[in-house]
Parts: C-alpha cells; structure tokens; sequence
C-alpha cells in the first residue's frame, strides 16, 4: 500500500483540484481564470500565442481587449499584449506580400502594411483587433491600423457576382461570406470611430454598398442561415452553415444600425441570429459546429466569434433567447469543457478533447459575453 504523508497529499490536491476550483464563483472570476490560462500560450518573443495560426492570433488579442473594456483589473495584461504584439508579431506574418516584408522592430512608426498576408479576411481579423485595442486604450496608433488595413482592402472591391464584392484572397477567385461579412463590419466600426463627418460617411457608404450587395446574393438561404460562399455561378454553395459565418455579419449590423440607423439593419440581425440559434444549438443552447471535436486548424474559433457578435446584438436588440444561449455556452464550458489546468476545449458541452489557445480563446468569448449579459 502506497501511503502519502499529509504535505505530499495535499502538494496532490493542489495540483488536481485547486486549479478547477480557482475563482469560479463569478463571471468574471471565470474570465480572469481563463485569461491567466491563455497567457501561458503567450509568445513574447513573436508576440502571438503558440499553437494557433496568425488570423487566430487576432482573435485571442480581441477577446483580450473585450474583457479589459469591462474589467480594468486585466488592463496591464492587455496594454502589455498590444504593444508587444505591434512590434514582435509583424515578423512572423506567415505570408507577408512584397510590400511588407518586415522584422521586428522598437521605435519604429507603425505601418498597417505589416499585417497584411494576401488572404483578405485575415486582414480584417487584425483590423478588428486593433479597433479593439484603440477602444480601450485610445491609441489613435492601433486606430490608424485598422483604418490602413480597410483602405488596402477597398483596392480588393470585385466586379463579379452583381459588380461587386471580395473574393477571398489576391491569388484565389472564390467569393466567401467571412471575406464580405468582415468588410461590412470593419467599415462600420470605423465609421463609429471617425473623426471627422466627411470620414464618417465614407465609412457608412463602404458598409452600406456591402450590405446591399451582400443580401442580393445568394448567401443567405429561405431560413436566413449563412452558408459559407458563392459558386463560379454566383449560387449559394450549399457549403457549411459555419457559426462564425452566422456571428460577423451581426456585429456588423449592429455597428451600421449604430452609425447609420435603419430598423432593417436589426431585423435582419436578429432574423439571422434566431435561425443560427435553431441550427447549431443543442437541448440544452450551447452551440456547436459541425466538425467537433476536430475542427482544427480554423474552425476551433468560430463559435467564440459568434458568442462574440451575438452578444454585440443582445446589447442593442435585447433578447431573453440570446441571454440564455450565452448563459448556457459560458456554464457549460466552465462545468464541462475544461481541464484541471483551466483549459478550454472546442467542445463547450464536454468531452474535454483538442485544446489549444484557439480552442481556449474562442470559449472565453462566451466567458467574456456572459460577464455583462
């Protein structure tokens, strides 16, 4: 028989319970829990977070972001990780074009140039994320990025599919839903940032010209579900209902309503919520996708985006539905999906299985959104 002293039990019990018993008393105890965890994946050194790719990177620094701006107690965390990443991460783009081939550097001016990789969506992951960053902090530095990010995705504005419309990346033809989705939203984020009226309107009229070219296509199908791109006949693919697809588009709207208001902008939010809700949720409202539990590389993030967006539009369309889809991801990933390291996996209803800092990233968007539902 194997007998343990007290202090060797009890360095046990430290190490298997302490950890899933830390600070879970509250929201926001679990968020600050979780964000500790996904610092540990943090890479001073390249200034993004090992295990997951560059797009992916802008998402862990937005939900960072998200959660300072209701919470000050993580703003050193936060200010830290936004002016290592600006100067650390540029030299780890992992496709940088001709005209932003860069390395690390200290002191230098800010260039947008840097966060560019040929992939247009990826583009405007970053965009996102320094709009974050500039909201907590008022940076007017990380502003200028997102605001020279969009103006290099304007030159990608397309003439099929009804004259308009990004395809997907400077070397592929295929015109997906993300790629406009997140034109939409980074254009109405800016123009809820700008500075003056006259850079205002230019804002509003970039998301206005995406939305209306964006609903006469065929993305959205009879259920108001978001399949993932167009066919060379400009047809709805069929492809994937994605949840991130279902999430961009209304935090896009709701920042168009907010810059531009127009009762349609909300009612097709919530059309595309409430039937996003029908599809990927369980019997209990947590949301899935399709490829769980292996959806890596990309698809690990998407339903943080999602929680993300949805809670954007409960803020300004209240619904009891979307607080109880929030409430029930956010407990969920707490009692079910996470490890005795306070690990998140891409599960939310269990079976604790391919974590990572997308995989953790993504869930504490629900942790964050569930903190001021």
């Amino acid at each position: 028989m194997l007998l343990l002293t007290w202090s060797a039990l009890s360095t046990v019990l430290v190490g298997l319970i302490i950890p899933r018993l830390t600070a879970a008393d509250t929201a926001t105890s679990r968020a600050q829990v979780a964000l500790d965890t996904l610092q540990t994946w943090y890479n001073a050194t390249s200034g993004l977070w090992d295990t997951c790719g560059w797009w992916n990177g802008a998402n862990c620094m937005t939900v960072i972001a998200d959660l300072a701006a209701i919470d000050p107690s993580v703003s050193d965390t936060a200010n830290y990780v936004f002016d290592n990443t600006l100067r650390m991460a540029p030299a780890h783009n992992p496709n940088p074009g001709p005209e932003n081939q860069v390395h690390s550097r200290d002191g230098v001016a800010a260039n947008s140039s840097e966060w560019l990789d040929s992939a247009y969506d990826d583009d405007a992951w970053w965009a996102l994320a320094w709009i974050a960053a500039y909201d907590v902090t008022n940076d007017d530095t990380y502003l200028g990025l997102a605001q020279g990010i969009f103006s290099s995705l304007t030159k990608a504005w397309g003439t099929r599919c009804g004259g308009g419309g990004l395809q997907w990346s400077s070397t592929s033809s295929y015109i997906n839903a993300i790629t406009n989705e997140l034109f939409l939203t980074v254009a109405a984020h800016l123009a809820n940032r700008a500075s003056s009226d006259s850079e205002r309107d230019t804002y509003i009229g970039w998301a206005q010209k995406e939305w209306d070219w964006f609903a006469a296509q065929g993305f959205i199908g009879s259920n108001y579900t978001i399949n993932d791109g167009l066919l060379d006949n400009c047809q709805n693919n069929g492809q994937t209902v994605w949840s991130y697809n279902q999430g961009v588009i209304l935090g896009g709207l709701v920042e168009l309503n907010r810059a531009a208001p127009n009762d349609t902008y909300l009612e097709s939010a919530n059309k595309i919520a409430q039937a996003a809700i029908m599809t990927l949720s369980d019997a209990n409202l947590v949301i899935h996708d399709v490829c769980e539990p292996n959806c890596a590389p990309d698809a690990t993030q998407f339903k943080g985006i999602f929680i993300r967006n949805l809670h954007m539009l409960h803020q300004d369309s209240p619904n009891d539905l979307y607080k109880k889809v929030i409430e029930a991801c956010a407990n969920s990933i707490w009692e079910y999906d996470r490890n005795y390291l306070n690990q998140l996996g891409v599960n939310w209803a269990g079976l604790v299985a391919s974590i990572d800092a997308s995989t953790h990233s993504s869930a504490l968007d629900a942790l964050v959104a569930a903190v001021t539902i």
